[in-house]
């Protein structure tokens, strides 16, 4: 469970204006439907003859250039990027990154009022979109790479692309409540998942923080930089502290209590979390209860990962498996989407540079 509180440049190709399209090649040399054309010509690998089909029959005739897997910061950062690079680019967008929930972000450069997740996703999807980067709404199933070429599974058919970027980042384990009240919670601010994100908006309130052991102690000591007033409360029983950790709490003035938490009930401007002995009322809840990484595809393919799952780069974003990349939350680093927008210009740029030593991008 992934908990963290706390590349050479490549020669630009083209103007800033957005490009005429034109339809993609295929394999046999025929043009795909309109729906899957491909905005750029598209440098394709030779197949030695040989045909592929999908599971269900359905054979996407495009080779991509590079293959996105993922439609958060990271994924769309990286599809501008290629996209202005003159290289093919889809993105498979499944709807569930995490910058979706973001009701504000004030920390985001460059938007001094906020500016909402959403807001921020369509902005970039439109942005990829006019300088021709294709995004489809699918899941991604299965990632294979053979003869050079990956071949991606979905249940809508098989795709091909020369390289791939994992940009699938993590999913936060939630506290226990109904998904409409979470949501609520979340848009209102009475829940938040993120203290350097949004911690400035707790400053000098009270606030509680759900977890337990290191991963609890840690959001519960850099949640007092902001208020004195922290409550660390452990989901299901009694605290799994380290005797170092409680002293260094109490120190901190930080009050710890044990659970279980019974329940999580939403207020007019509070969030109350009530537990066998007692009921707290906060104005912001953090749950500290980890996340599951979202790196199965890439284990799949062969690349390596952490000990915790974590895709393993270099530091220009590529793994161990030639022409695969990671690049935002789903590799290690600070779960920031300007970290993971940093990480997904290097890893474009390599792909970008990566490809022209294969073949000389020229126009």
């Amino acid at each position: 469970m992934k908990n963290r509180p706390t590349g050479t440049a490549g020669r630009c190709f083209g103007s800033s204006s957005a490009p005429a399209t034109k339809p993609a090649p295929s394999l046999d040399g025929s043009s795909v439907s309109e729906k899957d054309k491909d905005p750029r010509p598209s440098r394709l690998l030779k197949m030695r003859g040989q045909r592929k089909a999908s599971m269900s029959g359905k054979l996407e005739q495009t080779i991509w250039d590079c293959a996105v897997i993922g439609g958060g910061p990271a994924g769309l950062t990286a599809a501008i990027y290629l996209a202005r690079y003159h290289l093919s680019v889809t993105v498979f967008d499944d709807n569930t990154s995490r910058a979706a929930m973001i009701p504000i972000s004030h920390n985001h450069a460059g938007f001094p009022d906020g500016i909402s997740g959403p807001e921020l996703l369509a902005r970039m999807r439109a942005q990829a979109q006019r300088y021709g980067a294709s995004i489809r709404g699918r899941k991604i199933t299965g990632v294979q790479k053979d003869h050079g070429l990956f071949t991606l599974q979905c249940d809508r058919g098989t795709s091909f692309a020369r390289t791939v970027l994992m940009a699938t980042g993590v999913l936060n384990h939630r506290p226990s409540m109904l998904p409409a009240a979470h949501d609520e919670a979340v848009a209102r601010g009475l829940l938040r998942y993120c203290p350097v994100c949004d911690g400035f908006e707790v400053s000098d309130k009270p606030v509680g923080v759900l977890g337990s052991g290191t991963k609890g102690f840690s959001e519960a000591k850099f949640l007092r930089s902001y208020t004195r007033d922290v409550t660390l409360l452990a989901p299901d029983g009694e605290h799994q502290l380290a005797d170092a950790e409680q002293r260094d709490l109490e120190g901190l003035g930080v009050k710890v209590e044990d659970g279980p938490v019974i329940s999580i009930a939403l207020g007019a401007d509070t969030i109350t979390v009530a537990t066998a002995a007692r009921s707290f009322a906060f104005a912001s809840l953090y749950p500290a209860l980890g996340s599951d990484i979202r790196s199965d595809l890439a284990k799949s393919a062969g690349a390596r990962v952490s000990d915790e799952g974590c895709i393993d780069v270099d530091s220009h974003q590529r793994t161990s498996v030639p022409g695969f990349y990671a690049a935002g939350d789903v590799v290690i680093g600070l779960d920031q989407i300007s970290h993971a927008m940093g990480q997904a210009g290097v890893a474009a740029t390599s792909i970008r540079n990566d490809l022209c030593e294969i073949e000389a991008l020229v126009r």
